[in-house]
């Protein structure tokens, strides 16, 4: 039997698996996908708009839930450099350490690496190109940006909002 265009072949699909995986794209896709996945009965999935309203401060509240984006150079996070955690400050999910941490000069904390399994990601098109937005797997809080402009060894540079992240100190 054929193998139709509709329905790929196995080997198909594993050589696109493949190439993808060379480019960086499928094993973040997977990783995210499975992150999500892992917290699919948390609690912080269950509350409602106004819940998060009332438990986050206004500007989190905006970034955290409606995707909202913090102006530039106005995190305290940014001169933030002892040895620690920052976790989702909607849920506590510890998302990157401190060694992670580095100046993009962009104005906002960004770092190179996240803790595996505690993003999300999807695609953006708010500003009429692409972009991978990601978030806090735990309670789906957005969170920032991922971006291929960072520092060895990875490369990547996750931009994050500053509001939406609390540093908890070694």
């Amino acid at each position: 039997m054929k193998p139709s265009l509709i329905a790929p072949t196995r080997r198909a699909a594993l050589l696109g698996g493949a190439v993808l995986g060379l480019f960086g794209i499928a094993p973040r896709a997977f990783a995210a996908a499975n992150a999500e996945q892992a917290f699919a009965g948390s609690p912080f999935r269950k509350l409602t708009d106004a819940d998060w309203k009332k438990r986050l401060p206004p500007a989190a509240y905006g970034v955290l839930r409606h995707e909202d984006t913090e102006q530039p150079f106005s995190s305290p996070l940014l001169n933030e450099h002892r040895k620690g955690t920052f976790a989702c400050l909607g849920c506590g999910l510890p998302l990157f350490k401190s060694d992670w941490k580095f100046d993009s000069h962009t104005g906002w904390p960004s770092y190179y690496m996240a803790i595996p399994g505690a993003l999300g990601m999807k695609s953006d098109f708010k500003i009429l190109e692409e972009r991978t937005e990601y978030h806090c797997a735990r309670c789906l809080g957005h969170q920032g940006h991922l971006f291929n402009d960072g520092p060895k060894p990875t490369g990547l540079r996750y931009c994050d909002n500053g509001v939406a992240l609390k540093f908890i100190p070694a």
